[in-house]
Parts: C-alpha cells; sequence; structure tokens
C-alpha cells in the first residue's frame, strides 16, 4: 500500500466532504468548533470538463479544504440552481454529508470495480493538477457517494501542501484562499 507524504495511506478513505449552506460559515464553524484549520479556499469556479450523469455541466462552487490530522475535510458551496452532483432535484437543498475520497492509483479499474457493484458514476472531472476524479453514486447502500482521485505526483503536492499547513497550525489566518 503506498503512503503519500501527507500520511493516509492510497486506497483509503482521504476525505469526508460536505454540502454547506454559507462556506465562510461553514469554515468559521470548524475552525472554532473543532479547531480545524486552516481552510485553503478555491473560490467560484466551474469545472472545466465537469460531466453530470453523462451531460456537460457547469454549475459555480466554492470549495474548502483542510486537514485534521491525517484525513482531509471538504467544505462544498453550489452558488446557482444549475443541476449538479450537489443539487440533484427542482426541490430545497440538502446540506450535510456528501462524500468519502478515496486515492487511486488504478483510477479506471477502479471506475469500472464501481460500477459492477451497480454504482452509477454521478460526476467526472479534471482537477487543477490534472487528476481525473469520478463520483460513484453509491447512495442505495451507503449514506453517501464516493469519489474517486487519480493520485498522481501533482495531487499528491496539493494534498501534502494543504496538510502541511495544517501541522502546528496557531489558530492564526483561518482561510488561505487559493490563486
Amino acid at each position: 500500500m503506498t503512503l503519500p507524504t501527507f500520511g493516509q495511506p492510497v486506497g483509503a478513505i482521504v476525505q469526508f466532504a460536505y454540502v454547506v449552506e454559507d462556506i465562510d460559515r461553514a469554515m468559521m464553524d470548524f475552525v472554532d468548533r473543532l479547531g480545524v484549520g486552516p481552510w485553503s479556499l478555491r473560490e467560484r469556479f466551474q469545472p472545466p470538463q465537469g460531466r453530470y450523469r453523462g451531460a456537460p455541466t457547469s454549475p459555480t462552487f466554492s470549495l474548502a479544504r483542510a486537514f485534521s490530522g491525517h484525513t482531509m475535510i471538504e467544505l462544498i458551496e453550489q452558488h446557482d440552481d444549475s443541476p449538479s452532483v450537489y443539487h440533484e432535484s427542482d426541490g430545497p437543498r440538502r446540506y450535510g454529508f456528501h462524500h468519502w475520497a478515496i486515492l487511486t492509483t488504478s483510477f479506471d479499474n477502479d471506475v469500472e470495480r464501481y460500477r459492477s457493484l451497480g454504482y452509477d458514476e454521478a460526476f467526472s472531472d479534471l482537477l487543477p493538477s490534472g487528476s481525473r476524479v469520478a463520483y460513484m453514486d453509491s447512495t442505495r447502500d451507503v449514506p453517501g457517494m464516493i469519489e474517486l482521485v487519480e493520485h498522481t505526483e501533482a495531487q499528491e503536492r496539493r494534498y501534502t501542501e494543504i496538510y502541511e499547513t495544517s501541522v502546528n497550525w496557531d489558530g492564526r489566518d483561518p482561510i488561505r484562499r487559493d490563486g
């Protein structure tokens, strides 16, 4: 089992992700109540190659990531009403736990393995690192989706950068904007 420099093994859950109504408030709730931070915030972007349930998609998201120990927490806010993996119906929005992320060195094989279990690909995209991601809709069997993140050196570097800011973090500068 490969152990990336941020400490979670490839193939293990590396992230717990939550859809939130207000990302700024949610980050500060995690800081104030749980001591989680600092947060790396990527504001208002559209997925460059996003596909939702097989069709191109371009909703606008913000996402924030921070580590607690060796596990990453991700917060996601959708800024529009476009159908997406985070807002799948015309009804009221749903907030709370959304998915687990697993880092994989065999991305295509793992996508197919989850498909063979009956889990459709709900969303896919290309990350700024060049890594591919796919959300497999496992909600029939477990209370969230499974996000597969392709392990690349660039993606490991990005996660490690976020992780290293959390080691011995003194509580100052709790939100750090990407770019």
